[in-house]
């Protein structure tokens, strides 16, 4: 009875599953194609994995994409999508999405291409290399065969942010996080090659690198965390998650060949079914920046799911860029993050709650100008703060400044400097000058961060503890100190004296302006029409030469003008 409802349950799933999409399993031969409108796939022998169309956001976005056919459609995850073939900046060459009008085909020339709107999006570069059929592979590969069945192409080996159980990451390939709505992806695991080793390493990638194709590797990338590292490693090196879920770096050809990066205990070996069904996990590169293991868990636990088993780094603060250019603190409960912006950074919505991680704002207050006097410059102090360095952005260290005062004037008293990061790292002081500030920090008690600002900025870390002097960093420094705020009190005193005198100036003038008004406004109520025109005194003493001239003569007698004046008649 038991066997009967067992089947009656997978034949109901796959019924409701063929109702909702039309499945295309087996060998795909040329000519055959994939249209976004309808709801189709090929799908692999098993049914676990299938390839086609998968909405995005919204129901109009899509991409063309594999994903977990089996599973409900809230868990179906996407194990690898179509990016574009780029050779350089891959960051910028993340396919956006496609509309109903995409489609796929495996053409006559055994090419797989992505039209939309008339335009090529993406194709395999297989045109004429002997492909003759392509198969959706149990393991979650899409391959493209010859006719004696061997690879030509297979999706495994272009991975975009999932590993596989039986996928080979190898030195020319990188896992990237997804792009996001808010921005492109910044974080990767690749293989780092040392002159003498290897390491698997999770890298940040500096988003204002992107623009910028004169800056160095070691610059705009920063790996924050490493595997062990391999020495003197013969043959292929490949990171590998076995099926059993042990995840490692495999060299060589020897059974000891593998350096196990998480080692499963099997614990979670049976809880995603019975019987002999493998069970189903993949290692995704987060969005966050983390690397993590996930196993389905199909309810024999109590959970139906996926399951984290393992993660690459357990501190959120430890993942470089968590907070762009910010600096990093958790909560009590260490496990929400929370970002402070340095002077010069910026709130930046793309980055949750970080902040903007463009280098060119910290030039706008601390420039690094030569021309420009250290007298210019005050130093900011970040206690406790730690931040994340390239060795390209590192100027000199410092190991003979005993105290952290001394590392802050080291920074200001070099013109390129931007900052100085002191601290102990295995019993010894250490000051390192820097020339940039790029990948952001963290709080650290063992670190303090001295940050070079202009003289007259206002703008003051949060991380800042109260009370502290920013350029006061010994006792050497407050002469300069006390006349700069001698020189800062007596400028506000000589601008409040010149708007005093100027406002008084300013009243003078007005009064005496209103006083002219009045008297011609006076003067012309004063006048009748038709009567004799008034004359002020300065127009009679003009006229008669300063009284000395006759104008006229009367009936009784001639007369000049000053005897008016003299018999004292009030002109105006």
């Amino acid at each position: 009875m038991a066997a009967v409802s067992y089947s009656m349950i997978l034949f109901l799933f796959f019924a409701g599953l063929l109702g909702r999409l039309s499945l295309v399993m087996g060998r795909i031969p040329l000519g055959s194609s994939l249209s976004a409108r309808e709801n189709r796939a090929w799908v692999s022998d098993n049914g676990t994995f299938a390839f086609g169309f998968r909405r995005m956001d919204s129901e109009d976005e899509l991409q063309l994409a594999i994903w977990y056919a089996e599973l409900p459609t809230n868990d179906q995850a996407v194990v690898w999508s179509a990016d574009r073939n780029c050779s350089t900046l891959w960051i910028l060459c993340r396919i956006s999405p496609v509309g109903r009008d995409a489609t796929v085909e495996l053409d006559t020339t055994g090419n797989l291409a992505l039209t939309y709107r008339n335009s090529l999006i993406w194709t395999s570069n297989t045109s004429g290399l002997g492909v003759e059929v392509a198969v959706m592979s149990d393991s979650g590969s899409l391959l493209l065969l010859d006719s004696t069945s061997h690879t030509i192409w297979q999706s495994f080996s272009h991975p975009s942010d999932t590993l596989l159980p039986g996928q080979r990451l190898t030195s020319d390939t990188e896992l990237t996080t997804p792009n996001s709505p808010s921005g492109p992806a910044y974080y990767s695991l690749k293989m780092l090659q040392q002159p003498n080793s290897l390491t698997l390493a999770l890298t940040y990638n500096s988003p204002h690198s992107l623009s910028d194709s004169s800056q160095t590797e070691s610059y705009s990338n920063y790996s924050y965390w490493s595997s062990p590292e391999i020495s003197n490693a013969t043959g292929d090196v490949v990171a590998l998650l076995d099926t059993m879920g042990n995840f490692g770096i495999v060299y060589g050809t020897s059974p000891g060949g593998t350096v196990y990066v998480y080692k499963n205990d099997g614990s979670g070996k049976a809880a995603s079914g019975g019987g002999n069904r493998a069970v189903l996990r993949r290692i995704v590169m987060e969005s966050n920046g983390n690397l993590r293991l996930y196993r389905w868990d199909d309810g024999t636990n109590g959970t139906r799911g996926w399951v984290s088993e393992w993660a690459a780094v357990s501190n959120p603060c430890a993942i470089a860029g968590i907070c762009g250019n910010g600096i990093c603190s958790l909560d009590g409960d260490k496990s929400n993050v929370s970002c402070s912006c340095p002077p010069g950074a910026t709130p930046d919505p793309n980055i949750g709650n970080g902040c903007s991680s463009n280098s060119s704002n910290l030039q706008k207050i601390m420039p690094g100008d030569c021309g420009v006097p250290a007298s210019a410059f005050k130093v900011v102090t970040m206690q406790q703060t730690k931040y994340y360095i390239s060795g390209a952005s590192i100027i000199a260290n410092y190991t003979d400044n005993s105290t952290g005062s001394e590392c802050g004037e080291s920074c200001l008293s070099d013109c390129d400097c931007v900052a100085s990061l002191y601290g102990l790292l295995e019993e010894q002081t250490y000051c390192w000058t820097l020339r940039s500030l790029v990948f952001g920090g963290l709080q650290d008690p063992s670190s303090t961060l001295f940050l070079k600002a202009g003289i007259n900025s206002s703008v003051i870390p949060s991380g800042r503890p109260s009370g502290s002097r920013s350029g006061e960093l010994n006792p050497g420094s407050r002469g300069s100190n006390k006349g700069r705020r001698e020189k800062v009190l007596v400028l506000p005193i000589v601008l409040c004296m010149s708007v005093i005198v100027g406002f008084l100036c300013f009243l003078l003038y007005y009064s005496v302006s209103r006083r002219r008004a009045q008297l011609k406004n006076a003067e012309s109520y004063l006048t009748v029409s038709g009567a004799p025109r008034n004359f002020i005194y300065r127009d009679l003493q003009n006229a008669t030469s300063n009284f000395s001239q006759l104008l006229g003569a009367g009936t009784f007698s001639s007369f000049f003008c000053f005897l008016v004046q003299l018999k004292g008649l009030n002109l105006v």
